[in-house]
């Protein structure tokens, strides 16, 4: 008989915190309404055809565009984009355009925003989404990349910013 063991999501979290993570923006756009968030929860899937996931926390009502729009952008970060990542964190309670702003953006095959100068941007249409626990696993096929300028990664681990 298998015994089922709970754990305190506190503990859960402050292992997680210990799990290095490339910060990357995941991007939608759907009738004009562009949504970008901060992520770490995301990484490939297959590469024939090539395929990725995004995780994204679902108690927020405005993510429901990614689904919505059926597409997305991964777009991963360097060093330089920290600001960046906050911004698209929310913790500085910027709004959508203000978020924008901070960045150069265009779009290549979906019509997702992809930010300029990013290590690497993978646009992808939604194939699938899943719901589990506390947040929706977007699986993507890619349908457009681009690969930046070699230079720092930014990460993210014990609940700070890295570069490598």
């Amino acid at each position: 008989m298998l015994t089922r063991q709970t754990i305190d999501s506190r503990d859960y979290r402050d292992a997680m915190a210990r799990y290095a993570g490339h910060v990357q923006i995941a991007t939608t756009v759907n009738d004009g309404v562009r949504r970008g968030v901060t992520v770490t929860a995301a990484c490939s899937v297959s590469d024939n055809p090539g395929t990725l996931l995004v995780c994204l926390n679902h108690s927020n009502p405005l993510n429901e565009l990614f689904i919505q729009s059926g597409v997305f952008a991964l777009n991963t970060l360097m060093s330089q984009h920290q600001g960046l990542a906050d911004a698209f964190s929310g913790i500085n309670h910027l709004d959508v355009e203000a978020r924008f702003a901070l960045a150069q953006w265009d779009t290549i095959t979906t019509g997702a925003p992809t930010l300029l100068g990013a290590a690497a941007v993978f646009d992808c249409r939604l194939i699938d989404a899943k719901t589990v626990a506390t947040h929706t696993i977007l699986i993507g096929v890619v349908t457009g990349l681009r690969v930046g300028p070699p230079g720092p990664a930014l990460l993210y681990l014990d609940r700070g910013y890295h570069t490598v």
